[in-house]
């Protein structure tokens, strides 16, 4: 008998190591490259906790151009790697095809919803979080006028506009919010020059804090800001660190807890498909706060923006989703 419970043991041990060695994760980042220190990096820097917890390798791959997505999706796919995440909403059109061709893999798309039975979308409430940057900028400002330096013009991007604006005008004052974007074009998410230099125009009318939502472009946009003795606000990452005293705060988006979770999903035989959807409630959007800014928010601020943050998530503030009504209200 008890070399049987021992056998049933051993057996046990065994299959779930098995179970483990199973799962093959890999990641494939969007334009800009894993080490853009924004939305990317964010995206590794949840794949290299897995593997630092777990112990599991996960593959991974950096696309030049919009022209490999389907290639790369293709190749890990017939690879046998699951789950496989996406890092960005571009993926949508390659994801639509190669998860019909391929149902017996997981795949997670991060920024899309793409209806496929063996797809998880994660999706964020990034309206939330920069309303509450927007109040951090709109108490922070001296002049009474902030920037807003976009990526690529797409709906997505007037979320985190739209949001930011209202947090900004909430503060009273008749706030001003200057707006503009990088390009049209995925090329938008990696050009520092050029939203240095949009940073730089609105700095000149009279901006003096400047929040970017633009991937590997707003290391420029933050530095512009840096330069002209103004304030920047980082996205996705926290970016306070890149020019410490000078970043008010960082729009925090959890790509890295999603990418954690999907992996640690799979691993765990827990993995689910449909729709998350991410906001302050879950934890899934926020504002940095740490030793680079916290000279910059005074308790007055600390004490608005963490009362507003509790008032939306208890619904007694509603902030726009330009997802579902292509109009700012605000």
């Amino acid at each position: 008998m008890k070399k049987t419970i021992l056998g049933l043991f051993a057996f046990t041990m065994m299959s779930a190591t098995a179970l483990a060695a199973d799962i093959k994760p890999a990641i494939i980042y969007d334009l800009g490259g894993k080490f853009d220190k924004s939305f990317n990096e964010a995206a590794f820097n949840g794949a290299e906790k897995f593997k630092t917890e777990t112990g599991v390798e996960y593959r991974e791959f950096e696309i030049a151009n919009d022209a490999q997505r389907e290639q790369a999706l293709r190749r890990f796919a017939s690879d046998g790697n699951s789950p496989i995440v996406m890092a960005g909403f571009n993926w949508a059109a390659s994801l639509e095809k190669i998860a019909a061709e391929y149902p017996d893999t997981k795949f997670a798309i991060i920024d899309m919803v793409v209806e496929k039975p063996n797809v998880k979308s994660i999706v964020f409430k990034e309206q939330e979080g920069s309303y509450l940057v927007g109040v951090l900028a709109g108490l922070a400002s001296k002049s009474k006028t902030v920037g807003f330096v976009g990526g690529m013009d797409i709906p997505l991007i007037h979320k985190f506009a739209c949001g930011y604006v209202g947090g900004a005008k909430s503060t009273g004052g008749d706030v001003k919010v200057l707006e503009a974007y990088t390009g049209t074009t995925p090329d938008a998410w990696n050009d520092p020059v050029k939203g240095g230099e949009i940073a730089k125009s609105q700095i000149d009318q009279g901006a003096d804090v400047v929040y970017h939502a633009a991937g590997g472009t707003g290391v420029g946009v933050l530095q512009a800001a840096a330069d002209a003795g103004k304030l920047g606000i980082g996205v996705d990452s926290n970016q306070n660190m890149l020019q410490p005293g000078k970043v008010l705060t960082s729009m925090l988006k959890r790509v890295d807890v999603a990418v954690y979770e999907a992996f640690k999903a799979a691993k765990d035989d827990k993995f689910e498909f449909g729709v998350s959807n991410l906001g302050l409630k879950e934890d899934g959007v926020g504002y940095a706060l740490d030793d680079n800014n916290k000279p910059l928010i005074t308790a007055e601020m600390l004490d608005a923006v963490e009362k507003v943050k509790a008032d939306i998530i208890a619904g007694k503030v509603k902030v726009h989703d330009y997802m579902t009504d292509e109009t700012c209200p605000y």
